[in-house]
């Protein structure tokens, strides 16, 4: 969960910045802007693969899925004879 506080603490940390470039026209602020939306993409991709690999070794403490409903069998396919050899 701590990644979970540091994307926020990223995104709170960008506020000054987002409207120092929006408001007042700022580009250093604009720089800065595109540096921590950098920063956070790689956040994101770092999380959404520690939740794959979580989820992927049953590791996530999530409610259980419901449960699929059974497989039908496949009917056997009929047993063919082979037929017999013509005679010449």
């Amino acid at each position: 969960m701590s990644n979970f506080g540091q994307l926020k603490d990223l995104v709170m940390s960008l506020e000054a910045d987002f409207e120092k470039f929006y408001d007042k026209g700022n580009s250093a602020a604009g720089t800065r802007v595109r540096k921590g939306m950098q920063e956070l993409k790689n956040m994101a991709q770092t999380i959404r693969t520690e939740v794959q690999n979580k989820k992927n070794d049953g590791g996530a403490a999530a409610a259980p899925a419901a449960k699929a409903a059974p497989a039908k069998k496949a009917a056997a396919p009929a047993a063919k004879k082979a037929a017999p050899a013509k005679k010449k």
